[in-house]
Protein backbone atom coordinates (compact mmCIF):
# COMPACT_ATOMS: atom_id res chain seq x y z
CA UNK A 1 0.00 0.00 0.00
CA UNK A 2 1.22 3.42 -0.80
CA UNK A 3 1.51 5.68 2.21
CA UNK A 4 1.61 9.39 1.89
CA UNK A 5 4.65 10.82 3.63
CA UNK A 6 4.64 14.29 5.09
CA UNK A 7 7.93 16.11 4.76
CA UNK A 8 7.49 19.61 6.10
CA UNK A 9 10.03 22.14 7.22
CA UNK A 10 8.68 24.94 9.37
CA UNK A 11 10.93 27.84 10.21
CA UNK A 12 8.62 29.90 12.35
CA UNK A 13 8.50 31.03 15.93
CA UNK A 14 5.90 29.81 18.39
CA UNK A 15 4.29 33.26 18.35
CA UNK A 16 3.22 32.99 14.71
CA UNK A 17 0.17 31.04 13.48
CA UNK A 18 0.95 27.61 12.08
CA UNK A 19 -0.67 26.49 8.86
CA UNK A 20 -2.04 22.93 8.96
CA UNK A 21 -0.22 20.53 6.65
CA UNK A 22 -1.75 17.67 4.69
CA UNK A 23 -0.96 13.97 4.79
CA UNK A 24 -2.15 12.30 1.61
CA UNK A 25 -5.38 13.66 0.24
CA UNK A 26 -7.35 16.24 2.15
CA UNK A 27 -10.36 15.06 4.10
CA UNK A 28 -13.66 14.84 2.22
CA UNK A 29 -15.72 17.98 1.89
CA UNK A 30 -18.08 18.12 4.83
CA UNK A 31 -21.72 17.30 4.25
CA UNK A 32 -24.31 18.48 6.75
CA UNK A 33 -26.18 15.26 7.38
CA UNK A 34 -26.16 11.52 7.61
CA UNK A 35 -29.12 9.61 6.22
CA UNK A 36 -31.18 6.43 6.64
CA UNK A 37 -32.87 4.77 3.71
CA UNK A 38 -34.41 1.47 2.70
CA UNK A 39 -32.25 -0.44 0.20
CA UNK A 40 -32.03 -3.81 -1.47
CA UNK A 41 -28.85 -5.54 -0.28
CA UNK A 42 -27.97 -8.79 -2.03
CA UNK A 43 -31.68 -9.64 -2.22
CA UNK A 44 -32.56 -8.64 1.35
CA UNK A 45 -34.89 -5.81 2.36
CA UNK A 46 -32.36 -3.74 4.28
CA UNK A 47 -31.89 -0.39 5.97
CA UNK A 48 -28.78 1.67 5.31
CA UNK A 49 -27.17 4.33 7.53
CA UNK A 50 -24.60 6.46 5.73
CA UNK A 51 -22.52 9.60 5.91
CA UNK A 52 -19.54 10.88 3.94
CA UNK A 53 -17.32 8.25 5.55
CA UNK A 54 -19.25 5.05 6.03
CA UNK A 55 -22.23 2.89 5.07
CA UNK A 56 -23.92 0.45 7.45
CA UNK A 57 -26.41 -2.10 6.17
CA UNK A 58 -28.86 -3.73 8.61
CA UNK A 59 -31.29 -6.56 7.83
CA UNK A 60 -33.98 -6.45 10.57
CA UNK A 61 -35.77 -9.64 9.48
CA UNK A 62 -32.68 -11.85 9.84
CA UNK A 63 -32.16 -11.59 13.58
CA UNK A 64 -31.66 -7.82 13.50
CA UNK A 65 -28.22 -8.24 11.96
CA UNK A 66 -25.85 -5.49 10.97
CA UNK A 67 -24.95 -7.28 7.77
CA UNK A 68 -22.19 -5.08 6.38
CA UNK A 69 -19.91 -2.14 7.15
CA UNK A 70 -18.33 -0.31 4.20
CA UNK A 71 -15.58 2.23 4.79
CA UNK A 72 -13.56 3.91 2.02
CA UNK A 73 -14.55 1.13 -0.38
CA UNK A 74 -13.57 -1.66 2.02
CA UNK A 75 -16.13 -4.24 3.25
CA UNK A 76 -15.34 -5.51 6.75
CA UNK A 77 -17.94 -8.18 7.49
CA UNK A 78 -18.45 -11.70 6.19
CA UNK A 79 -21.70 -12.27 4.28
CA UNK A 80 -22.44 -15.93 3.66
CA UNK A 81 -23.13 -16.38 -0.07
CA UNK A 82 -24.98 -19.60 0.75
CA UNK A 83 -27.80 -17.61 2.40
CA UNK A 84 -27.52 -14.26 0.63
CA UNK A 85 -30.98 -12.72 0.15
CA UNK A 86 -32.70 -15.57 1.99
CA UNK A 87 -34.73 -15.79 5.16
CA UNK A 88 -35.27 -19.15 6.83
CA UNK A 89 -37.58 -19.34 9.86
CA UNK A 90 -36.03 -20.27 13.23
CA UNK A 91 -35.45 -23.94 13.92
CA UNK A 92 -33.74 -25.67 16.82
CA UNK A 93 -32.18 -28.29 14.57
CA UNK A 94 -30.01 -26.09 12.37
CA UNK A 95 -28.05 -22.83 12.35
CA UNK A 96 -28.46 -20.49 9.40
CA UNK A 97 -25.29 -18.45 9.47
CA UNK A 98 -26.09 -15.38 7.38
CA UNK A 99 -22.92 -13.60 8.50
CA UNK A 100 -22.67 -9.99 9.67
CA UNK A 101 -22.84 -8.84 13.28
CA UNK A 102 -25.46 -9.84 15.87
CA UNK A 103 -26.24 -10.29 19.57
CA UNK A 104 -26.03 -13.67 21.29
CA UNK A 105 -26.33 -15.05 24.82
CA UNK A 106 -23.89 -16.69 27.20
CA UNK A 107 -23.33 -19.19 28.68
CA UNK A 108 -23.88 -21.46 25.69
CA UNK A 109 -24.76 -25.12 25.95
CA UNK A 110 -27.66 -27.53 26.29
CA UNK A 111 -26.99 -28.69 29.86
CA UNK A 112 -29.99 -26.96 31.44
CA UNK A 113 -32.22 -23.88 31.23
CA UNK A 114 -29.35 -21.69 32.41
CA UNK A 115 -27.48 -22.35 29.14
CA UNK A 116 -28.41 -21.06 25.69
CA UNK A 117 -28.68 -23.84 23.13
CA UNK A 118 -28.23 -21.44 20.25
CA UNK A 119 -28.85 -22.55 16.66
CA UNK A 120 -31.40 -20.53 14.70
CA UNK A 121 -33.77 -19.69 17.51
CA UNK A 122 -35.91 -16.57 17.92
CA UNK A 123 -33.06 -14.40 19.21
CA UNK A 124 -30.62 -15.41 16.48
CA UNK A 125 -32.98 -15.71 13.54
CA UNK A 126 -36.32 -14.15 14.44
CA UNK A 127 -37.59 -11.01 12.68
CA UNK A 128 -36.68 -7.88 14.65
CA UNK A 129 -38.83 -4.75 14.53
CA UNK A 130 -37.22 -1.65 13.03
CA UNK A 131 -37.59 2.01 14.00
CA UNK A 132 -35.78 5.23 13.06
CA UNK A 133 -34.95 7.24 16.17
CA UNK A 134 -33.19 10.19 14.56
CA UNK A 135 -31.64 11.42 11.34
CA UNK A 136 -29.73 14.49 10.28
CA UNK A 137 -26.68 15.34 12.38
CA UNK A 138 -27.11 11.98 14.12
CA UNK A 139 -28.65 8.87 12.55
CA UNK A 140 -29.90 6.20 14.92
CA UNK A 141 -32.00 3.09 14.39
CA UNK A 142 -33.59 0.70 16.86
CA UNK A 143 -33.88 -3.07 16.35
CA UNK A 144 -36.05 -5.03 18.80
CA UNK A 145 -36.25 -8.82 19.02
CA UNK A 146 -39.33 -10.90 19.69
CA UNK A 147 -39.71 -12.01 23.31
CA UNK A 148 -38.08 -15.41 23.75
CA UNK A 149 -40.06 -17.77 26.02
CA UNK A 150 -37.10 -20.19 26.23
CA UNK A 151 -34.55 -17.75 27.71
CA UNK A 152 -36.97 -15.11 29.00
CA UNK A 153 -35.05 -12.39 27.13
CA UNK A 154 -35.88 -9.55 24.76
CA UNK A 155 -33.10 -7.57 23.06
CA UNK A 156 -33.35 -3.94 21.99
CA UNK A 157 -30.36 -2.68 20.03
CA UNK A 158 -29.63 0.80 18.77
CA UNK A 159 -27.00 1.56 16.12
CA UNK A 160 -25.93 5.15 15.51
CA UNK A 161 -23.53 7.26 13.46
CA UNK A 162 -23.03 11.02 13.32
CA UNK A 163 -22.60 13.21 10.27
CA UNK A 164 -18.97 14.11 10.93
CA UNK A 165 -17.05 10.85 11.58
CA UNK A 166 -16.98 7.12 10.81
CA UNK A 167 -17.48 6.18 14.49
CA UNK A 168 -20.25 3.61 15.04
CA UNK A 169 -22.02 3.45 18.40
CA UNK A 170 -24.00 0.46 19.72
CA UNK A 171 -26.29 0.19 22.71
CA UNK A 172 -27.94 -3.13 23.61
CA UNK A 173 -30.56 -3.62 26.28
CA UNK A 174 -31.35 -7.13 27.58
CA UNK A 175 -34.72 -7.27 29.35
CA UNK A 176 -36.23 -9.98 31.52
CA UNK A 177 -39.74 -10.59 30.18
CA UNK A 178 -40.58 -13.39 32.64
CA UNK A 179 -42.05 -13.39 36.13
CA UNK A 180 -38.92 -14.84 37.75
CA UNK A 181 -35.25 -13.94 38.16
CA UNK A 182 -32.86 -14.94 35.38
CA UNK A 183 -29.13 -14.54 34.73
CA UNK A 184 -27.41 -14.14 31.35
CA UNK A 185 -24.54 -12.41 29.62
CA UNK A 186 -25.04 -10.84 26.21
CA UNK A 187 -22.45 -11.03 23.49
CA UNK A 188 -21.67 -8.81 20.51
CA UNK A 189 -20.59 -11.22 17.75
CA UNK A 190 -18.88 -9.74 14.69
CA UNK A 191 -17.94 -12.00 11.78
CA UNK A 192 -15.03 -10.49 9.83
CA UNK A 193 -14.31 -11.56 6.27
CA UNK A 194 -10.98 -13.43 6.20
CA UNK A 195 -10.98 -14.50 2.55
CA UNK A 196 -8.10 -13.31 0.38
CA UNK A 197 -9.13 -9.99 -1.24
CA UNK A 198 -7.52 -11.22 -4.47
CA UNK A 199 -9.45 -14.51 -4.47
CA UNK A 200 -12.42 -15.42 -2.29
CA UNK A 201 -11.51 -19.11 -2.63
CA UNK A 202 -8.34 -18.64 -0.55
CA UNK A 203 -7.47 -17.56 2.99
CA UNK A 204 -6.28 -14.02 3.58
CA UNK A 205 -2.60 -14.62 4.42
CA UNK A 206 -2.21 -11.40 6.44
CA UNK A 207 -5.26 -11.10 8.70
CA UNK A 208 -4.60 -10.36 12.39
CA UNK A 209 -6.39 -9.68 15.65
CA UNK A 210 -4.82 -7.95 18.66
CA UNK A 211 -5.85 -7.26 22.23
CA UNK A 212 -3.87 -6.44 25.39
CA UNK A 213 -3.54 -9.61 27.44
CA UNK A 214 -4.32 -9.33 31.14
CA UNK A 215 -0.99 -9.27 33.05
CA UNK A 216 -2.85 -10.81 36.03
CA UNK A 217 -4.83 -13.27 33.93
CA UNK A 218 -6.70 -16.21 35.44
CA UNK A 219 -5.65 -18.28 32.42
CA UNK A 220 -2.36 -20.18 32.37
CA UNK A 221 -1.00 -18.60 29.17
CA UNK A 222 -2.93 -15.33 29.64
CA UNK A 223 -5.47 -16.83 27.22
CA UNK A 224 -7.45 -20.06 27.15
CA UNK A 225 -7.97 -22.37 24.17
CA UNK A 226 -11.62 -23.33 24.64
CA UNK A 227 -11.91 -25.35 21.43
CA UNK A 228 -9.36 -26.70 18.96
CA UNK A 229 -5.69 -27.69 19.24
CA UNK A 230 -4.01 -26.30 22.35
CA UNK A 231 -0.73 -25.74 20.53
CA UNK A 232 -1.33 -23.25 17.75
CA UNK A 233 1.59 -21.10 16.58
CA UNK A 234 -0.89 -18.61 15.13
CA UNK A 235 -1.73 -17.39 18.65
CA UNK A 236 0.77 -15.86 21.07
CA UNK A 237 1.35 -13.10 23.60
CA UNK A 238 4.00 -10.69 22.32
CA UNK A 239 6.74 -9.22 24.47
CA UNK A 240 4.80 -5.95 24.66
CA UNK A 241 1.84 -7.79 26.21
CA UNK A 242 -0.42 -7.86 23.16
CA UNK A 243 -2.23 -11.10 22.38
CA UNK A 244 -1.77 -11.58 18.63
CA UNK A 245 -3.86 -13.99 16.56
CA UNK A 246 -2.93 -14.66 12.94
CA UNK A 247 -5.95 -16.11 11.12
CA UNK A 248 -5.50 -19.69 9.94
CA UNK A 249 -8.26 -21.80 8.45
CA UNK A 250 -9.02 -24.12 11.35
CA UNK A 251 -11.87 -24.09 13.86
CA UNK A 252 -10.55 -22.75 17.15
CA UNK A 253 -11.85 -20.64 20.04
CA UNK A 254 -9.75 -18.42 22.31
CA UNK A 255 -10.95 -16.88 25.57
CA UNK A 256 -9.29 -13.82 27.11
CA UNK A 257 -9.94 -11.98 30.36
CA UNK A 258 -8.62 -8.71 28.96
CA UNK A 259 -9.40 -5.58 30.97
CA UNK A 260 -8.09 -3.01 28.46
CA UNK A 261 -11.43 -2.21 26.83
CA UNK A 262 -10.45 -2.58 23.16
CA UNK A 263 -9.60 -5.07 20.45
CA UNK A 264 -8.13 -4.52 16.99
CA UNK A 265 -8.89 -6.36 13.76
CA UNK A 266 -6.25 -5.65 11.11
CA UNK A 267 -6.29 -6.70 7.46
CA UNK A 268 -2.65 -6.49 6.45
CA UNK A 269 -3.46 -7.27 2.81
CA UNK A 270 -5.59 -4.15 2.32
CA UNK A 271 -4.25 -2.06 5.24
CA UNK A 272 -7.66 -1.49 6.81
CA UNK A 273 -8.38 -1.90 10.51
CA UNK A 274 -11.32 -1.85 12.89
CA UNK A 275 -11.04 -1.03 16.59
CA UNK A 276 -13.88 -2.25 18.82
CA UNK A 277 -14.12 -0.53 22.20
CA UNK A 278 -16.01 -1.70 25.28
CA UNK A 279 -16.12 -1.04 29.02
CA UNK A 280 -14.68 -3.68 31.32
CA UNK A 281 -16.33 -3.78 34.75
CA UNK A 282 -13.83 -5.09 37.30
CA UNK A 283 -16.53 -5.37 39.97
CA UNK A 284 -18.67 -7.87 38.06
CA UNK A 285 -18.31 -11.49 36.94
CA UNK A 286 -17.91 -12.53 33.31
CA UNK A 287 -18.96 -15.91 31.88
CA UNK A 288 -15.99 -18.23 32.30
CA UNK A 289 -14.05 -15.06 33.28
CA UNK A 290 -13.82 -14.15 29.58
CA UNK A 291 -14.44 -10.58 28.46
CA UNK A 292 -13.42 -11.39 24.87
CA UNK A 293 -13.71 -14.50 22.70
CA UNK A 294 -12.17 -15.05 19.26
CA UNK A 295 -13.35 -17.79 16.92
CA UNK A 296 -11.45 -18.72 13.77
CA UNK A 297 -13.64 -20.59 11.33
CA UNK A 298 -12.41 -23.58 9.40
CA UNK A 299 -12.35 -27.40 9.48
CA UNK A 300 -12.80 -28.87 12.95
CA UNK A 301 -10.25 -31.29 14.37
CA UNK A 302 -12.01 -34.20 16.06
CA UNK A 303 -11.47 -37.85 16.92
CA UNK A 304 -13.38 -40.29 14.74
CA UNK A 305 -15.00 -43.54 15.89
CA UNK A 306 -11.65 -45.32 15.57
CA UNK A 307 -9.86 -42.86 17.85
CA UNK A 308 -8.02 -41.20 14.97
CA UNK A 309 -7.74 -37.45 14.43
CA UNK A 310 -9.66 -36.11 11.48
CA UNK A 311 -10.65 -32.75 10.03
CA UNK A 312 -14.32 -32.15 9.35
CA UNK A 313 -15.95 -29.46 7.23
CA UNK A 314 -19.56 -28.70 6.53
CA UNK A 315 -21.78 -30.95 4.40
CA UNK A 316 -20.95 -29.09 1.21
CA UNK A 317 -17.18 -28.98 1.49
CA UNK A 318 -14.75 -26.36 2.76
CA UNK A 319 -16.07 -24.09 5.55
CA UNK A 320 -16.12 -20.38 4.69
CA UNK A 321 -13.38 -17.94 5.65
CA UNK A 322 -14.32 -15.74 8.58
CA UNK A 323 -13.26 -14.89 12.11
CA UNK A 324 -15.46 -13.82 14.99
CA UNK A 325 -14.62 -11.10 17.49
CA UNK A 326 -16.96 -11.47 20.46
CA UNK A 327 -17.36 -8.92 23.24
CA UNK A 328 -19.05 -10.26 26.38
CA UNK A 329 -21.04 -8.29 28.92
CA UNK A 330 -20.77 -9.12 32.62
CA UNK A 331 -23.34 -11.61 33.87
CA UNK A 332 -26.61 -9.79 34.54
CA UNK A 333 -28.92 -11.09 37.24
CA UNK A 334 -32.30 -9.63 36.31
CA UNK A 335 -35.48 -9.55 38.36
CA UNK A 336 -38.79 -9.56 36.42
CA UNK A 337 -39.01 -6.54 34.12
CA UNK A 338 -35.42 -5.45 34.81
CA UNK A 339 -32.82 -4.82 32.11
CA UNK A 340 -29.08 -4.35 31.74
CA UNK A 341 -27.09 -2.91 28.85
CA UNK A 342 -23.91 -3.26 26.80
CA UNK A 343 -22.32 -0.26 25.08
CA UNK A 344 -19.64 -0.60 22.42
CA UNK A 345 -18.05 1.59 19.75
CA UNK A 346 -16.35 0.77 16.45
CA UNK A 347 -13.70 2.89 14.74
CA UNK A 348 -12.71 1.97 11.18
CA UNK A 349 -9.38 3.38 10.01
CA UNK A 350 -6.25 2.61 7.98
CA UNK A 351 -3.31 0.49 9.13
CA UNK A 352 0.35 0.26 8.24
CA UNK A 353 2.61 -2.75 7.88
CA UNK A 354 2.85 -3.13 11.66
CA UNK A 355 0.49 -2.80 14.61
CA UNK A 356 1.89 -1.46 17.88
CA UNK A 357 -0.98 -0.11 19.96
CA UNK A 358 -4.33 1.68 20.03
CA UNK A 359 -5.35 4.84 21.88
CA UNK A 360 -8.57 6.83 22.02
CA UNK A 361 -7.31 8.88 19.07
CA UNK A 362 -6.25 6.11 16.71
CA UNK A 363 -3.89 3.20 16.12
CA UNK A 364 -0.12 3.29 16.16
CA UNK A 365 1.70 1.58 13.33
CA UNK A 366 5.12 3.16 13.90
CA UNK A 367 5.48 4.86 17.31
CA UNK A 368 6.18 8.56 17.61
CA UNK A 369 9.87 9.54 17.67
CA UNK A 370 11.31 13.00 18.19
CA UNK A 371 14.89 14.17 17.75
CA UNK A 372 16.69 17.50 18.04
CA UNK A 373 18.52 18.59 14.91
CA UNK A 374 21.62 20.77 14.80
CA UNK A 375 19.57 23.73 13.52
CA UNK A 376 17.40 23.74 16.66
CA UNK A 377 14.40 22.13 14.99
CA UNK A 378 12.72 18.95 16.17
CA UNK A 379 12.14 16.09 13.76
CA UNK A 380 8.90 14.14 14.34
CA UNK A 381 8.41 10.69 12.88
CA UNK A 382 5.62 8.10 13.14
CA UNK A 383 2.75 6.36 11.38
CA UNK A 384 -0.86 6.40 12.60
CA UNK A 385 -4.41 5.50 11.68
CA UNK A 386 -6.75 8.15 13.09
CA UNK A 387 -10.38 7.84 14.16
CA UNK A 388 -11.52 11.38 13.35
CA UNK A 389 -10.78 13.95 10.65
CA UNK A 390 -8.86 16.93 11.92
CA UNK A 391 -5.28 17.89 12.78
CA UNK A 392 -2.32 16.41 14.57
CA UNK A 393 -1.20 18.84 17.25
CA UNK A 394 2.22 18.62 18.94
CA UNK A 395 2.18 19.57 22.65
CA UNK A 396 5.59 20.58 23.99
CA UNK A 397 6.78 20.44 27.64
CA UNK A 398 10.03 21.46 29.33
CA UNK A 399 12.11 19.27 31.63
CA UNK A 400 9.96 20.32 34.61
CA UNK A 401 6.69 19.35 32.90
CA UNK A 402 5.53 22.89 32.19
CA UNK A 403 3.68 23.38 28.92
CA UNK A 404 5.55 25.47 26.34
CA UNK A 405 2.86 25.62 23.65
CA UNK A 406 1.42 23.67 20.76
CA UNK A 407 1.98 23.49 17.02
CA UNK A 408 -0.30 22.10 14.32
CA UNK A 409 1.59 19.46 12.38
CA UNK A 410 -0.79 17.95 9.80
CA UNK A 411 -4.29 17.60 8.45
CA UNK A 412 -5.41 13.98 8.75
CA UNK A 413 -8.48 11.86 8.07
CA UNK A 414 -9.40 8.24 8.83
CA UNK A 415 -9.34 7.10 5.19
CA UNK A 416 -5.58 7.72 4.83
CA UNK A 417 -2.67 6.45 6.87
CA UNK A 418 -0.94 9.43 8.47
CA UNK A 419 2.79 8.92 7.87
CA UNK A 420 4.58 11.71 9.66
CA UNK A 421 8.07 12.93 8.80
CA UNK A 422 8.28 16.61 9.77
CA UNK A 423 10.85 19.14 10.93
CA UNK A 424 9.45 21.95 13.08
CA UNK A 425 10.81 24.81 15.13
CA UNK A 426 9.43 24.15 18.63
CA UNK A 427 8.49 26.76 21.22
CA UNK A 428 11.24 27.23 23.82
CA UNK A 429 13.52 24.31 24.69
CA UNK A 430 11.18 21.32 25.09
CA UNK A 431 12.27 18.06 26.64
CA UNK A 432 9.10 16.16 25.85
CA UNK A 433 6.39 16.10 23.16
CA UNK A 434 2.94 14.56 22.94
CA UNK A 435 1.05 14.19 19.65
CA UNK A 436 -2.71 14.79 19.93
CA UNK A 437 -5.60 14.40 17.51
CA UNK A 438 -7.93 17.41 17.32
CA UNK A 439 -11.09 17.05 15.26
CA UNK A 440 -12.58 19.62 12.88
CA UNK A 441 -14.59 21.17 15.74
CA UNK A 442 -11.47 21.66 17.84
CA UNK A 443 -12.20 18.78 20.25
CA UNK A 444 -9.11 17.00 21.57
CA UNK A 445 -9.41 13.20 21.24
CA UNK A 446 -6.22 12.39 23.12
CA UNK A 447 -2.66 11.39 22.45
CA UNK A 448 -1.12 9.11 19.84
CA UNK A 449 2.14 9.03 21.75
CA UNK A 450 4.21 10.97 24.28
CA UNK A 451 8.02 10.73 24.35
CA UNK A 452 11.24 12.42 25.41
CA UNK A 453 13.00 14.38 22.69
CA UNK A 454 16.43 12.90 22.08
CA UNK A 455 19.49 13.89 20.12
CA UNK A 456 19.90 10.47 18.61
CA UNK A 457 19.88 9.96 14.87
CA UNK A 458 16.73 8.59 13.26
CA UNK A 459 18.82 6.63 10.75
Amino acid sequence: MRTFVLSVFLGISCMLPVRALSVGQSRPSPTPDCRIQAVDYRGWHAQQLSNQWIQLTAVPQNGGRLMQVEFAGHFFLFVNPKYAGKYLPPTSGQWFNYGGDKIWLLPEGNNDEQHWAGNSDILDDGPFSFRILSQGQRCEIELTSPTDPQTGIQFTRTIAISADSPRIQFHVSMKNVTGHTIEWSMQSVSQYDTADPASQSRRNPDFWTFIPANPHSSYLNRYHVRFGPAENPAASVREDGLFALHYVHVAEEFWLDSTAGWLAVVDGSTHFAMIERFHYDENKSYPGKASIIFWTNGPEMRLNAHGEAALSGDDEGQPPYYQEAEINSPLCRLSPGAACSLDTEWFPTRAGDEFQDATEAGIISQPLRATYLDNGKVKLFGSFGVFFAGRLIAHFYNEHGAGLGTLAVADVNPTKLASLNAEIMPPGKPARVSLHLQDAKGLDHGSLGEIQITRESLQ
